[in-house]
């Protein structure tokens, strides 16, 4: 007698333990035990497995079976979540390298999983595409400091929805998407040079998937010029300003002829500089007792406004900050690219994402802002 029970999906596990390490002690990234030996020395915490378990909190009572690495590498995060993986591999213990992550990725595979869940950042999905063959699924959890790779979900909850909905059998379109990847090296100099790797087949729903990021240079400079002005017209004697990473942001400072941490996080009062490139530690030390506004901008291609390049911004700071205080500046043309998808806030703390979810300004002009929806993903 044939048996006619469906086989349990079987979704292979992987996380790199130390992506996004550097994000939140402004090191630009991860990359190289050096660097993270470094950010563990000055203060930071590791936050890939929690960002796995709110991935696989999406799966609990799914007939699903889950095959991981060992330890930090996949079982920790599955067991937490409440599932028995089957563990494969061996690693040694210490900091994992990139030759653990292709390692396991292949290992994954050899066990006929039905697609890869892996946590990390570029250089993560970097290492798996040249691990594993050519037209087999992946999908990535965001984790590190620099996403560039378009095989990324937009938060670790909607890399769970996505699977969530294979599990169940739900259509869902297979696609290549780009791996790409920048020299952090030249990033810590503001150099932002991303390299095609190559590319991996993953399973998109629009609402859950990344785009790769838009890395033109903003054409409407007189736009950015105009949003500079409007801004620094705005700004009130006594607040303590932070400002966030990227091009468009780097104009007010231009136009206050002060210094700028292109791809870090400076704080400014009265026109001011008061301190560059700070670190998480840093941000809350200098803007406790202060009233304090946070100026950021959007992600071109992606949408991201916070938990893309600017971990140094933590809940425990966007929460003291408030809603009300975060100034967000984009163009026009940039929120165009976007054809109608919300902006996109991943702090990492699911109550904040929520409450920072729905209708904001954005300050496109002088004088010129339009409201734009964040949403809660």
């Amino acid at each position: 007698m044939m048996n006619n029970k469906p086989r349990v999906f079987k979704l292979g596990l992987l996380i790199n333990p130390l992506a996004g390490l550097g994000g939140s002690v402004a090191l630009k990234g991860s990359d190289g035990a050096d660097t993270a030996r470094k950010a563990l020395a000055l203060g930071a915490e590791p936050k890939a497995q929690l960002r796995t378990l709110a991935a696989l909190s999406v799966l609990k009572g799914l007939e699903i079976e889950i095959l991981a690495y060992p330890d930090e590498m996949g079982e920790s995060a599955a067991k937490a979540a409440g599932f028995v993986p089957q563990v494969i591999g061996s690693i040694e213990t210490g900091h994992t390298t990139a030759q653990d992550t292709e390692e396991a990725a292949l290992a994954l595979y050899n066990a006929g999983v039905d697609l890869i869940l892996f946590a990390g950042g570029d250089g993560t999905a970097r290492n798996i595409c040249s691990a594993l063959p050519e037209q087999f699924p992946v999908l990535g959890i965001p984790a590190g400091v620099k996403i560039h790779s378009g095989v990324y979900a937009v938060t670790p909850k909607a890399a769970g929805e996505i699977v969530a909905m294979l599990v169940k059998g739900e259509l869902v379109t297979l696609a290549d998407q780009e791996v790409r990847d920048i020299d952090e090296a030249q990033f810590r100099e503001g150099r932002v040079r991303a390299k095609y790797y190559g590319e991996l087949l993953v399973p998109q729903e629009h609402r859950y998937l990344q785009n790769v990021k838009s890395g033109g240079k903003e054409v409407e400079e007189l736009v950015v010029a105009d949003i500079a002005a409007d801004l620094i017209e705005r700004m009130e004697a006594g607040v303590r300003y932070i400002i966030g990473s990227g091009t468009t942001v780097q104009t007010v400072m231009h136009e206050l002829g002060l210094p700028n941490t292109l791809l870090g996080i400076d704080l400014i009062e009265d026109e001011q500089l008061i301190a560059s490139d700070c670190t998480a530690q840093e941000l809350l030390a200098k803007t406790e007792g202060y009233t304090t506004k946070i100026i950021i901008t959007v992600i071109g291609g992606q949408g991201h406004i916070l938990g893309r390049g600017n971990q140094q911004l933590t809940p425990e700071l966007i929460n003291r900050v408030g809603k009300d205080n975060l100034i967000i500046i984009a163009t026009k043309t940039k929120l165009a690219e976007l054809k109608g998808r919300p902006l996109i806030v991943d702090t990492g703390d699911t109550e904040l994402d929520k409450a920072l979810s729905g209708v904001i300004p954005v300050i496109t002009g002088y004088h010129d802002a339009v409201l734009y929806r964040i949403a809660e993903i």
